[in-house]
């Protein structure tokens, strides 16, 4: 804002922020694709770009890894929306959330019941690093693991602080990784990517 506008006291325009019961609202009234791949991320309504074969076959590898890897100790959801808060949806590529005792939850899964969120990135690098991760330690998701399918690196986000990730790592060479709030359960990340 210039300095003339900031003394006439003029105020910038607003985004208009939706809510989740809004989001859901235009769903229901068909203002939104049932088939489109969409996210609503703190008010704001994201089109994510269509995934790869490298995507699709990454994240199915990967979450029967998990799913071997948790023995019943946890769920694994893939691309299943997430309630965390009023305003935001988001669809992780993968879930690792705490057990519960039928197996099932009750309800949508929130920041409570999730141990690990798992994103796979290959055109959507960006917007997952810049926007997602420090959206998802705003909302108290404990880990966060990006795969970069572009550089066959894998990228760590733990040790949780203030709404930040205190510790970040990354290895072109990943192996066996423990599964945080589980006991001694681990998944061998070794050959997930193409050519590894």
């Amino acid at each position: 804002m210039s300095e003339e506008s900031s003394s006439r006291g003029e105020a910038r325009p607003q985004r208009h922020r939706i809510s989740v019961a809004d989001y859901h609202r235009m769903a229901e009234l068909g203002l939104l694709s049932a088939d489109a791949p969409l996210e609503l991320i703190e008010g704001a309504i994201f089109d994510l770009a269509p995934a790869s074969h490298a995507h699709r076959s990454t994240v199915r590898r990967l979450e029967e890894r998990l799913r071997a890897a948790v023995n019943g100790q946890a769920s694994v959801l893939r691309h299943a929306p997430m309630r965390l808060g009023a305003d935001s949806e988001p669809a992780p590529d993968l879930t690792v959330l705490r057990s519960v005792r039928d197996g099932a939850h009750p309800r949508q899964p929130s920041a409570a019941d999730a141990l690990l969120v798992i994103e796979v990135s290959d055109a959507t690098w960006h917007y997952d690093h810049d926007t997602k991760v420090p959206f998802y330690g705003r909302h108290g998701i404990p880990e966060v693991w990006l795969l970069d399918l572009t550089s066959s690196t894998v990228h760590f986000f733990r040790a949780l602080t203030a709404g930040r990730y205190a510790d970040e790592s990354v290895t072109e060479h990943p192996g066996v990784t423990f599964l945080p709030g589980l006991t001694d359960a681990a998944v061998d990340l070794a050959g997930l990517f193409w050519g590894t």
